[in-house]
C-alpha cells in the first residue's frame, strides 16, 4: 500500500484500509439487527418511536405493495417528501421489492420535476399530501401511472393522525391505505446484489440541469463503513441517537446520515423541517442525540435561537457533529464547540461519491480552511486545471481528482456526462484546491466558475473571501457575466449586514487595497437575499441566468 500523506494524521486506531468490504447490504445489515435486537428503536418522529422490528415490517408490506402495484427488477420508485417516516418506509420498500429509489427535492419547479421523472421513466411516486395537485398538474408530460400521497400525520402517534379529507383522483391511494390492504402479505422474495443499483440521487444543479447518480448497495455500504471507522471514538453506544436534519432527497441526508447511523445501528432522530428550529430543539431535548451533522446555517440558527440563548437546552449528549455542502466559518465552529463542547468535523464530498471524500479528524489536528483528510481507501490527486492529463504533486494547485468505493456507477441514461466526470475509476471533481503536507485538503474554486476577464484568470470565491471581510458585508456572491468590453466581466452581488450601509464605489475602493485590480468586481447588486438550494449552496448559476435574461438598457 502506498504511503499517502494523511496516513500519518489519522486519529489511533483510524485503520488505512477496509478491505475487503463485506458482500453484504444496509437491508442485510437492517435485517440483522431486527433479528439480534427487535425492540431497539429503529428511528424516533415526532414522540413517536419505531422499533427495527416495526419498521422492517413495514418495508415488507411496502415492497409488496410496490411488486402488486407493477414494481419490478430495476424499476424506478420516485418520492416528493420531507423527512419524515414515510420517506424511509418508501426507501428500503422500493430496494427490497427491487426497485431503485428516487427521492426527489420537494422544492422543485414544475419543469424541473418533469426533467427528474422523466430522465429515469419513473411510473410511480409517493408524495406528500400537500405536493399532490403540483404532481397532478405534470402527470400528462410523464410516465407516471400511480400517485401515492401521504400526510405528515399518518406515521405519527395514533392521536395525532387525522382523516384524510383531500379526494384523490381516480387510480391513485393512500399511502396507509394501501399499507392496509397489504398488511398480511408475506414478504417479497426478491434479494438485491450489492453491485446492483439502490438509489439515484440528482446532483444539486449547481453546475447546470441536475444529473441523476446512480449510487449502488456497495457504494452506500462503503461510506458507511468509512464514516463510523472513521468516527468511531465518538459514539460509542448503539443507543446514540443521530439527529436526520439534512434533506433525504440530498447524498448528505440520506447516505451521509441514514446510511452510516445503520451500519452501527444508531437510531435516527427525523425532523420533518430542519428550518423549524422550535421542532429541532424538542427533538434535541426528547432523544438526548449523540451526533448532529448539518450546516453552518443551522448551527449559527440554534446559537441564536431564545432558549439556547437563554441557556434553556443541554447539548452535553452530543459526542461531535459534521458539517457540510457549504464552507463552515472559523467563528461559527469556535463559537458552537465553546458553547456544546461537541467538535464540528468540516467533511467534502459530492453526490458522484455517494457523500463524502475527506473529513477532518475527531481528535487530531484542526486547520482553518482545511476539509478534512481522504477516508480510508480513498485517494486524492490533482490535475492541471488546462490540462487533466498532467498530474501535479502534492502541494500545487489543481482539480481535484478522487478514486474509492464510494464513487457513483455513473449517470442514469448519461453515459457521455459518465464519461466527462469519471475516467479511468477516477472522479473528476470540477473542484479546484491544494494539499499541504500533512495530507489536508483545502478547496479554492470550481473549475466551472473561473471567470476571465479579458483573459485574465479570476477565481470567485478568492474576491467573496475580501468583499466577506468588510464590516458592512454579511453575504456575497462573485460570478462573471457577459460584457462588450471585457467579454466576462466580475459581478459581486452583495447582502449588507443590518443597519449598515456602503456603496458600489467603496466596496471596489476596498477591494483594490487587497486584489489585483483585474479581480475587483467591475459591477455591484446589492441584494435582500441571494438563491440558495435548500442545504444553503448559493445557486450562482441563477444570478447568472438572471443577469442573462436582464434586457439592454
Amino acid at each position: 500500500m502506498a504511503d499517502y500523506p494523511w496516513y500519518k494524521s489519522y486519529d489511533a486506531g483510524v485503520a488505512h484500509s477496509l478491505e475487503p468490504y463485506p458482500d453484504i447490504t444496509l437491508l442485510d445489515i437492517i435485517a440483522e439487527t431486527t433479528r439480534e435486537m427487535p425492540e431497539h428503536t429503529f428511528m424516533y418522529f415526532k414522540d413517536r418511536y419505531f422499533s427495527y422490528k416495526e419498521a422492517s415490517r413495514l418495508f415488507e408490506v411496502m415492497a409488496s405493495a410496490l411488486i402488486a402495484s407493477g414494481v419490478k427488477r430495476g424499476d424506478r420508485v420516485a418520492s416528493m417528501l420531507l423527512n419524515m417516516p414515510q420517506q424511509l418506509i418508501a426507501a428500503f420498500g422500493t430496494m427490497k421489492a427491487g426497485g431503485i429509489f428516487v427521492p426527489l427535492n420537494p422544492l422543485y419547479n414544475e419543469d424541473e420535476l418533469v426533467h427528474a421523472l422523466t430522465t429515469v421513466d419513473a411510473e410511480i411516486i409517493i408524495v406528500w399530501d400537500l405536493l399532490y395537485a403540483s404532481v397532478k398538474k405534470v402527470q400528462p408530460r410523464t410516465k407516471l401511472k400511480l400517485v401515492i400521497a401521504t400526510s405528515l400525520e399518518d406515521y405519527m402517534l395514533p392521536e395525532a393522525k387525522k382523516p384524510h379529507t383531500m379526494q384523490l383522483e381516480k387510480g391513485d391511494v393512500w399511502l396507509d391505505e394501501l399499507m392496509d390492504k397489504h398488511a398480511k402479505d408475506t414478504a417479497p422474495a426478491v434479494k438485491p446484489g450489492v453491485n446492483d443499483t439502490a438509489l439515484i440521487l440528482f446532483s444539486g444543479g449547481t453546475t447546470g440541469a441536475p444529473k441523476g447518480a446512480m449510487l449502488s448497495f456497495k457504494n452506500m455500504l462503503a461510506v458507511g463503513l468509512q464514516t463510523n471507522m472513521w468516527n468511531k471514538q465518538g459514539l460509542v453506544s448503539h443507543n446514540d441517537y443521530t439527529m436526520a436534519l439534512m434533506p433525504l432527497f440530498h447524498a448528505y441526508g440520506f447516505n451521509g446520515v441514514i446510511g452510516s447511523s445503520l451500519c452501527v445501528r444508531n437510531p435516527l432522530a427525523l425532523v420533518a423541517n430542519p428550518r423549524d428550529l422550535d421542532d429541532v430543539i424538542y427533538t434535541i431535548k426528547k432523544v438526548r442525540p449523540g451526533s448532529m451533522p448539518g450546516v453552518p446555517t443551522l448551527f449559527i440558527g440554534l446559537m441564536e435561537h431564545p432558549e439556547v440563548k437563554a441557556g434553556k437546552v443541554d447539548f452535553t449528549c452530543l459526542k461531535y457533529c459534521l458539517s457540510g455542502a457549504i464552507p463552515l466559518m472559523v467563528e461559527t465552529k469556535q463559537r458552537w464547540e465553546a458553547m456544546t463542547g461537541a467538535p464540528i468535523l468540516e467533511a467534502y464530498g459530492l453526490t458522484e461519491s455517494t457523500v463524502v471524500f475527506t473529513v477532518g479528524p475527531l481528535k487530531g489536528q484542526w486547520k482553518e480552511g482545511a476539509v478534512g483528510l481522504p477516508l480510508p481507501d480513498v485517494i486524492i490527486k490533482f490535475v492541471d486545471v488546462t490540462d487533466p492529463d498532467k498530474e501535479l504533486p502534492y502541494g500545487e494547485e489543481g482539480e481535484v481528482v478522487g478514486k474509492g468505493p464510494q464513487i457513483m456507477q455513473g449517470y442514469w441514461n448519461n453515459p457521455r456526462g459518465t464519461a466527462e466526470m469519471i475516467k479511468d475509476g477516477w472522479l473528476y471533481t470540477g473542484d479546484i484546491g491544494y494539499m499541504d503536507k500533512d495530507g489536508y485538503l483545502y478547496l479554492t474554486s470550481r473549475k466551472k466558475d473561473l471567470i476571465k476577464p479579458s483573459g485574465h484568470q479570476v477565481w470567485p470565491k478568492e474576491v467573496e473571501e475580501v468583499l466577506s471581510t468588510h464590516p458592512a458585508v454579511a453575504e456575497a456572491c462573485v460570478a462573471g457575466i457577459p460584457d462588450a468590453r471585457q467579454v466576462e466581466a466580475v459581478k459581486a452581488w452583495v447582502i449588507l449586514m443590518p443597519g449598515q450601509k456602503v456603496t458600489a464605489e467603496e466596496l471596489q475602493s476596498y477591494c483594490r487595497d487587497k486584489l489585483t485590480a483585474y479581480k475587483v468586481p467591475k459591477f455591484i447588486e446589492f441584494r435582500e437575499a441571494l438563491p440558495k438550494t435548500l442545504v444553503g449552496k448559493i445557486l450562482r448559476r441563477v444570478l447568472q441566468e438572471e443577469e442573462k435574461a436582464k434586457k439592454p438598457s
